[in-house]
């Protein structure tokens, strides 16, 4: 199936844990090219419907799509593979590191010098460089310790990267949180940029402030269920603090 279909089509996805029902029959969609807000209050089910998109937990019932074909995830590589990425609230990168060194991290550039492969230091470096400022993240310096970046410009890397390797579907763990107005402001850019570079992606976040801006749609989970799907232009922050916060 092509285009036609949506990227990701989650159907009927329900989950334990023990006594705990999280998940009641969630119905979850993702176009391409999409940025989808999902938001809802603590304990809403947020976490666990992404836990089950990126791999890490399976779910108990329903099926999940992937570009029209059903697939199973036994581990968040296997979704990785397809081109499912996660970059999470506590963003995983190596502080001690430098931003070249994490972009590659797992997938470094070589050079073979007869039988021996070496790292090909000089074409990570100019990489990285490209793949900052093709989401508006201009570092001249690609030897800078990722330690000595702002939260802002941390998220940027991760996102640069996520776009090099030419990820499908990044999923962005409130990616704002802690962030000042400005870093914030800079990190929707870079979610524009997913956008305008047809990737598609889901923002996960407590700021509907933030959120309502970018997305396209909005999904609003409330005690494990989807209460409702929205277009931007359909709801407004206030509709949608409403279906949050209504019990």
């Amino acid at each position: 199936m092509g285009e036609s279909a949506p990227l990701v089509k989650m159907v009927n996805i329900h989950k334990w844990f023990g006594k705990v029902y999280a998940l009641k029959g969630v119905n979850f969609t993702v176009n391409h090219a999409e940025v989808v807000g999902l938001v809802g209050d603590n304990g809403a089910g947020k976490s666990t419907l992404i836990k089950i998109l990126s791999g890490i937990y399976p779910p108990d019932e329903g099926k999940i799509y992937f570009e029209g074909k059903e697939v199973r995830f036994s581990s968040p590589k296997e979704a990785m593979k397809l081109g499912i990425e996660t970059i999470h609230q506590d963003i995983v990168l190596a502080s001690l590191m430098s931003i070249a060194r994490n972009i590659f991290m797992g997938r470094e550039l070589e050079n073979r010098v007869g039988i021996i492969k070496l790292l090909d230091l000089k074409k990570m470096r100019e990489e990285s460089i490209k793949a900052l400022s093709d989401i508006g993240l201009f570092i001249t310096d690609p030897d800078t310790i990722v330690e000595n970046l702002s939260g802002g410009q941390r998220q940027g890397v991760a996102i640069a990267r996520a776009m090099y390797f030419k990820t499908k579907l990044l999923i962005l763990d409130e990616p704002t949180n802690n962030l000042s107005v400005k870093e914030s402001a800079r990190v929707l850019e870079f979610i524009k940029g997913l956008k305008n570079a047809g990737i598609s992606s889901i923002f996960i976040t407590h700021n509907l402030h933030h959120v309502y801006p970018v997305a396209d749609r909005i999904v609003v989970l409330s005690h494990g269920r989807n209460v409702g799907t929205f277009r931007k232009e359909e709801t407004s922050i206030e509709h949608i603090t409403q279906m949050i916060t209504a019990e």
